[in-house]
């Protein structure tokens, strides 16, 4: 029992340091960010009209949002990889192991630990050595080539309207950070709390700083995020498809399942979280200012999927 005891201290240990390491990464890319302009063209002045005034901001309460099959059609990670093979940084074998990995996370529900574990080990011999720069401009590539397109348009408009009621909205994500960044900024968003890869003057080290932004992690990095920025998480939302998020589910004061997987909707019937389903599109054309205003991943896949080597084309 103690090893066992032992095993789960160093693994919330983990966690804990990776939603410390999510949030810091969160606030400095968001304290980073270019302000957003509206540049008119010759002549024009006259003839546009100006922009609506923004909603009082409401500093106090956010909006947390889980990427793939939630934001995002797919996994987001999966997405990267396929374009990453397309540019021969791994071949389309190893793309298609890939993909089974994933078809097994589906089939079953829950990722092995063990298989965590060991795709852990090896994520980062990917990235090793390589300059975020570089990955940032791939992933800015591959974001319009692959991605732009599979964002649920219902989930958008849920984002929107807590923008618009003066709200941040973050992704939550066990997506790179970088890459769930790219995803933030183009959809409009406030920033992105994802999986840290160490790395020292723009190269990547080969080291995660903690773990795997998932499960019990995403929860921590709520907390330290709301900390960090004065959020009071009883005023706050959080969205998700997976049963993996309920931690983060948990610690904010609304939380609303989308898409989502059996053991997530049969949770949410049970504690009485709202229920959003936008796969068939029954709801999606019927979006409302939901309550949640009023009142206020796959973790495995991603190590999979960072796990292949780079082999010579």
């Amino acid at each position: 029992m103690s090893w066992l005891a032992g095993r789960g201290k160093d693994r919330e240990r983990l966690a804990a340091l990776a939603g410390e390491a999510s949030a810091d990464a969160a606030v400095a890319m968001e304290s980073a960010a270019p302000v957003a302009t509206i540049e008119l063209e010759s002549g024009d002045d006259e003839e546009r009209q100006p922009p609506p005034p923004p909603a009082p901001p409401d500093l106090t309460a956010a909006a947390f949002f889980d990427v793939d099959n939630t934001m995002m059609i797919g996994a987001s990670i999966f997405h990267f990889a396929r374009g990453l093979a397309a540019r021969k940084y791994f071949t389309t074998s190893d793309l298609a192991g890939f993909a089974w990995q994933q078809v097994k996370f589906r089939v079953g529900g829950r990722e092995s630990k063990q298989g965590v574990q060991s795709s852990r080990e090896q994520a980062l011999s990917f990235v090793a050595g390589r300059t975020v720069e570089e990955m940032v401009a791939i992933g800015e590539e591959i974001y319009d080539e692959l991605m732009a397109d599979k964002i649920w348009a219902g989930t958008r408009a849920l984002a929107q309207l807590h923008l618009d009621a003066g709200q941040r909205v973050w992704l939550v994500t066990a997506t790179p950070v970088e890459l769930a960044a790219i995803i933030a900024r183009r959809l409009g968003l406030t920033g992105a709390l994802g999986t840290v890869a160490e790395n020292v003057d723009g190269v990547y080290t080969g080291r995660l700083v903690g773990d795997l932004l998932h499960g019990r992690a995403k929860a921590h990095a709520v907390r330290a995020l709301a900390a960090r920025e004065g959020l009071n998480l009883k005023r706050c939302t959080a969205y998700s498809d997976s049963q993996n998020d309920v931690p983060m589910l948990s610690v904010v004061g609304t939380a609303v399942a989308v898409n989502p997987d059996a053991g997530l909707r049969e949770t949410a019937r049970e504690r009485g979280w709202e229920i959003r389903d936008f796969r068939t599109g029954r709801k999606a054309a019927k979006i409302g200012v939901p309550s949640v205003l009023g009142a206020g991943a796959l973790a495995g896949a991603v190590a999979a999927g960072l796990a292949y080597r780079r082999r010579a084309a």
